[in-house]
Formats: structure tokens, C-alpha cells, sequence
């Protein structure tokens, strides 16, 4: 059985949420795939970082980071240190790449799973912005090293949107998409419906920790322009910027059209669609009042769906209900088992018939230095 190094950089809730998801599943990952762990590096930049090829105590760390203590008392621990200089000097064979999204650049993100890559890591991100501004090369570079760039985890957390189409759908061509991929602005609209004023809304969601200090790139749109460039640039091999999405954010609905439509039996979501016109394809976000007879009118608080349509399925809809940092850590975890196994996500033969099974040496594929 291989023990895998994995290196952290960015380790706010969903890095957080994703170490204690390991150490939770620490058993099951090495009896059911093979799969043993340690960390040796984790990079934040309000903490400080550490960094230890023996391995880093990660319930510690969490610890640290729980009581708003810097990494810096851990064995290891290290001052400010520049991202991909940290990555480099790092003994890993898998970065997870958690930093918050550049909507505009994808940097440093884009600099950070370049850099990983080429240091013989396979490269796993929450970050949307270097799917949208480094798809193509990011996984050019991953092939030549016969590594793997995953994402799963940009668009719908944990739900298996990216992997559903590479592995669950051969031969299907995607024609186009339509649903609600922000969870903060469905949650404002939602709140709106009992009464509150948008600011209210606002208010509430950051008080529930969904919405930032600044919210202003998920009620503008840019949050789910940025998801339907990632999903257009993936699923539809068209590359597309946010900036080519039409866009219009929730900021001018006001608390009386939302009852208005109550009244009415209609409900206001802000909808992301895109679909193939010609040799490319037209995507939007804007808000739609939608009817109980639209699919996605049911949908409240932090929830997210999408409809996709095929030249082959006629339509398929995925829903994730109330979605958290534990569910996008699901969807890295998951990126890592499709990492470094060969058997990608079945477990080691024997395990459910026997109840115990050998245990096999499971590779964590390395490029040459």
C-alpha cells in the first residue's frame, strides 16, 4: 500500500472541512481503496504555513486554525512564503489548490497547479478561475506528464457534474445547459419571499456565513458567469470567458416585485443557460420569474440545479440540496481517488464480498523530475 503526500495551499473552510473529511475516512480509504495519506505541507496566507516531508499532525493544525493561531508553533512551521515557492519546495504527490477565485485572471491559482504539475503533482482546485482562464494549457500539461488536473469540486461542490460527463456519459454531446448555480443569490431570493428587503437578504446570508464581506460577485452575476465559462469550457469544448456571458445580476429586484410575484404564484431565480448556436454557443445570466411549472421554480435557501440536454438523453437534471464546505470537500476527496487510482473510484477487489480483502499497493502516478 502507497502512502500518498498531499500539500495544501489555501486552508480556509473548504481546505478545513477537507482535512477533517481524510481524517474521518482515514479507515475506510485505506481497507476500501488502498489509500493511505499524509500531509506535508500546508500553505495559508493569513496563518503562516508549515511544511514537513515526515508529515504534518493535521489535528493540529486544525486545531491551530480553529483558535486563530498561526501554523507557525507547529514542527515546521514557516513565515510569509510565496505560493509556488512553497509548492516547489514541497515533497508531495498531490496539491490541492483552495485559494479564493480571480474572476478576471485565475492568478495565483493558475500560477499554483502550473507549478504543481510541473513539480510531478497531480493538481486538484475548488477554484473556478483557472478552469475558465487555463483549462486547455493546465491540462496539456498534465497529459504530458501523465498526471491529472481535476476540478470537480468549481461548479455545484460536491455534485458529479464535470465527472458525470467524462466518465458516466461516453459519446454524448453536450447541446446545452440551463440552472441555477449560485447558492447565495437563490438564498437571498428566497429570504426576500418571507418579507425581508434586499439589504435584510444580504445581511442574512452573511450572517449564515454563504455570502462574503463583499458580495458583490454573487448578486452581479459574475459568480455564475464564471460557472457557465467553466462548464461551457469543459463540457462543450468552446472556450468562453465570463466576460463573453450576458449578464445581469439580482441587485435591481426589490422586495415588492417579490411579493408581486408570490402573489402571482411565480418566483424570481437568476438562471444560467447556454446552448450551441452555429459553430459556437450564446450563454447567459440573468433573473427569470418562473412558473410552478418550470423544473427549477421549487428550488429554495442555498440549493443548486442543472438541466443539461444531449444529442443522445433528451434531459438530465442534477440537484444538490443545501450545499456547505463539507460537500465541495466531498467533490475534492472524490477528484483524489480519480487521481491516483488506477481502479479510479471502485474499491479493492474483494472488499464487498469478503468483507476484508488484500490489501494492494496503489501507485500515486509521478512525473520525473
Amino acid at each position: 500500500m502507497k502512502t500518498v503526500k498531499l500539500v495544501f495551499i489555501g486552508f480556509g473552510n473548504v481546505g478545513q472541512a477537507l482535512g477533517r473529511l481524510l481524517i474521518s475516512k482515514r479507515e475506510e480509504l485505506a481497507s476500501r481503496y488502498g489509500l493511505k495519506w499524509r500531509v506535508t505541507g500546508i500553505h495559508t496566507l493569513r496563518h503562516g504555513a508549515v511544511g514537513d516531508p515526515a508529515g504534518i499532525d493535521l489535528v493540529l493544525a486544525l486545531r491551530a486554525l480553529e483558535g486563530d493561531q498561526s501554523l507557525e508553533s507547529l514542527p515546521g512551521g514557516l513565515g510569509a512564503v510565496e505560493g509556488t515557492k512553497f509548492i516547489r519546495a514541497c515533497t508531495g504527490d498531490v496539491l490541492f489548490e483552495n485559494t479564493p477565485v480571480n474572476h478576471g485572471s485565475g492568478q495565483p491559482a493558475v500560477d499554483h497547479l502550473r507549478t504543481a504539475l510541473e513539480c510531478g503533482m497531480h493538481a486538484i482546485t475548488a477554484n473556478k478561475g483557472p478552469v475558465v482562464h487555463a483549462h486547455a494549457e493546465l491540462s496539456r500539461l498534465a497529459d504530458s506528464r501523465r498526471l491529472r488536473f481535476l476540478f470537480e469540486s468549481t461548479v455545484m461542490d460536491g455534485a458529479p457534474v464535470f465527472s458525470m460527463w467524462r466518465e458516466a456519459l461516453p459519446a454524448a454531446a453536450l447541446q446545452s445547459f440551463r440552472g441555477i448555480l449560485n447558492s447565495t443569490t437563490n438564498l437571498i431570493l428566497t429570504h426576500m419571499e418571507s418579507g425581508a428587503s434586499f439589504e435584510e437578504a444580504v445581511s442574512h446570508a452573511q450572517a449564515l456565513g454563504i455570502a462574503e464581506t463583499d458580495p458583490s460577485g454573487d448578486i452581479s452575476g459574475m459568480d455564475s458567469a464564471v460557472k457557465v465559462a467553466a462548464l461551457v469550457t469543459v463540457l462543450m469544448a468552446s472556450p468562453l470567458k465570463p466576460d463573453q456571458v450576458d449578464r445581469v445580476g439580482i441587485e435591481a429586484i426589490t422586495s415588492e416585485e417579490v411579493q408581486r410575484a408570490q402573489r402571482q404564484g411565480r418566483r424570481w431565480k437568476l438562471i444560467c443557460q447556454a446552448r450551441r448556436e452555429g459553430q459556437g454557443v450564446e450563454a447567459s445570466v440573468r433573473p427569470e420569474l418562473l412558473d410552478p411549472s418550470d423544473l427549477l421554480y421549487s428550488l429554495s435557501g442555498t440549493s443548486s440545479a442543472v438541466t443539461f440536454h444531449s444529442d443522445v438523453l433528451e434531459s438530465l437534471t442534477i440537484v444538490e440540496g443545501n450545499p456547505g464546505p463539507g460537500t465541495t470537500a466531498y467533490g475534492l476527496l472524490a477528484d483524489l481517488l480519480r487521481a491516483i487510482s488506477p481502479r479510479g473510484l471502485n474499491p479493492v477487489e474483494g472488499h464487498e464480498t469478503r468483507g476484508r480483502q488484500e490489501q494492494k499497493e496503489v501507485p500515486a502516478r509521478r512525473a520525473s523530475r
